[in-house]
């Protein structure tokens, strides 16, 4: 069933690298998928930076067909999304000055008084003062948003504060909680089906995380990868829900078995 598939979905931390370093396998899994005249396209919930930074970084460590085209964040289902259901919306968005270009460029208005809607990114340069203001306008009503419920980023140093922690805080001061629009969100699926024009039968879908990758992709009926090379252990899948289609110890392994 792997022969079959034309274009495989790649989570990054934890999958195909951890921060600077790539995983054992990487370059030689992706050199198959080359080979065969596969897709691979790397869908990040790491909201903290824009495509174009992932594409320069993976291109940095070796992967020098990687382009800004083949990098899918939440930030960019998130925009997707919002474009249909709040067009030119004026948006107080939690989100670093890189990703907010992303916001800017998809029409919304960033403002600091009576916004449409609040969006939350995985915001490295968050506030007190933004973090005050976001439950000042959610306490009145305003539609929040956010685009992906990770608690934990993973990196070659431990792990970092994320988007789902932050959001954590705001549902204890104000009660309210936001629509997600990265993995395990079906949302997540439809963005990446009109963006790569695949069907779901030509897809599948590869991470560390039972509850994010293996949860999203089961859940839209496409196939699914485990990968032991980061968050979980082969025991963890005893008592989860998510039941991968393929278990594999590392993206070599992946590779020897799609060569065969």
């Amino acid at each position: 069933m792997l022969q079959d598939i034309r274009v495989f979905l790649s989570d990054m931390d934890g999958t195909f690298c951890l921060g600077n370093q790539l995983l054992p396998g990487a370059l030689q899994f992706a050199k198959v998928l080359r080979e065969q005249g596969k897709r691979l396209y790397f869908v990040t919930n790491n909201s903290s930076h824009r495509a174009i930074f992932y594409a320069e970084r993976l291109r940095s460590l070796g992967l020098d067909s990687c382009t800004p085209d083949y990098i899918i964040t939440s930030t960019d289902s998130c925009i997707f999304h919002l474009q249909k259901t709040y067009p030119r919306a004026r948006v107080f968005l939690l989100a670093s000055r890189e990703v907010a270009i992303d916001f800017l460029r998809g029409g919304f208005t960033l403002v600091t008084e009576n916004p449409d809607i609040v969006v939350l990114c995985f915001d490295t340069t968050l506030t007190y003062w933004k973090l005050a203001k976001a439950c000042a306008f959610l306490r009145k009503g305003t539609p929040f948003f956010a685009t992906h419920p990770d608690f934990n980023c993973p990196t070659e140093d431990g792990e970092l504060i994320d988007a789902g922690s932050l959001v954590e805080a705001i549902k204890a001061s104000t009660g309210r909680v936001p629509r997600y629009f990265g993995k395990p969100c079906p949302e997540m699926i439809e963005y990446v089906l009109w963006r790569t024009g695949a069907r779901k039968e030509e897809l599948a879908i590869l991470g560390d995380r039972l509850y994010t990758d293996i949860a999203m992709g089961q859940q839209a009926g496409i196939t699914t990868i485990l990968l032991l090379t980061g968050e979980t252990r082969k025991d963890d899948l005893e008592n989860s829900p998510w039941k991968p289609d393929f278990v594999f110890s590392s993206l070599e392994e992946l590779a020897q078995n799609l060569g065969r």
